[in-house]
C-alpha cells in the first residue's frame, strides 16, 4: 500500500475521535443473536485421560482380525493387506508409517 507523505496528518485528538466512532460502529455490527454456551456444560462432555472407566460397558461389537487385515507394528491400527509397505522381522508396517 502506497503512503502519501505529503498529505496533511491528523492530530492525536482527531485520530482518537475517529477510532472511538469506528469502535462504536463495529460493536453494533458484530452483535450476534446466539447465546454463548455455558463452559461448565461443555466441559462435562470431555473425558480426562486416566479416568476410571471400569464400570462402563462397550456398546460396539469387536471383531477379530480378518484374513485380509493386518495390524501395523508402529501405529497398531488394523488395516487392509493392500496397505502393507514393508515387513521386518515378521512385523508388518503400513504405508502411512513407512512413508
Amino acid at each position: 500500500m502506497a503512503t502519501d507523505y505529503d498529505a496533511p496528518r491528523k492530530t492525536e485528538e482527531e485520530a482518537g475521535e475517529d477510532s472511538i466512532e469506528e469502535l462504536k460502529t463495529r460493536r453494533t455490527e458484530k452483535q450476534s443473536p446466539s447465546v454463548d454456551e455455558d463452559e461448565a456444560e461443555l466441559a462435562d462432555a470431555y473425558e480426562l485421560p486416566g479416568a476410571d472407566l471400569s464400570g462402563e460397558e462397550l456398546l460396539v461389537r469387536v471383531l477379530p482380525a480378518q484374513a485380509d487385515e493386518f495390524t501395523c507394528a508402529n501405529c497398531f491400527l488394523v488395516k487392509h493387506r493392500s496397505q502393507i509397505a514393508i515387513e521386518r522381522d515378521g512385523k508388518f508396517y503400513c504405508t502411512e508409517c513407512e512413508g
